[in-house]
């Protein structure tokens, strides 16, 4: 098992400050938002795009799968009543020359190994494609 510390500070009435070792991520928790800073529903979908580039890196020496790049899309939809996410459509973009086969093989291994997007899978649709860049 392993444990992972978060320690966020509300700093005005605009935004939060979210703190871990050594790194810090600006909130918007104000209720008009603001443009400068990742809202709730928009760091939910950072933490499953770095979830999927992190298994990426994760897989690729196992595989002796050769990149260039990597790019995740997503689209996350919130409904009202009640609040709360219902759905999130990926798209990983991978710049390689490997085969379809390998293409397809790095998208399995993204979904069997992912602790953020298997949880979020159990919450909520997620659904999402993976392809060549170009």
């Amino acid at each position: 098992m392993l444990d992972y510390h978060v320690v966020a500070t509300r700093q005005d009435a605009q935004g939060s400050l979210a703190v871990c070792k050594q790194a810090q991520v600006l909130l918007d928790t104000d209720p008009k938002g603001r443009a400068d800073a990742f809202n709730p529903a928009e760091l939910f979908l950072a933490a499953i795009a770095a979830c999927m580039i992190k298994g990426i890196e994760r897989v690729t020496p196992l595989l002796s799968f050769e990149l260039r790049g990597v790019e995740v899309r997503l689209t996350g939809r919130r409904q009202d009543a009640p609040p709360r996410m219902v759905r999130v459509d990926y798209e990983l973009i991978i710049d390689t020359d490997e085969s379809d086969h390998r293409l397809a093989l790095l998208h399995t291994n993204v979904h069997k190994y992912g602790a953020i997007s298997n949880t979020v899978a159990l919450a909520l649709t997620l659904e999402g494609v993976i392809r060549r860049k170009g």
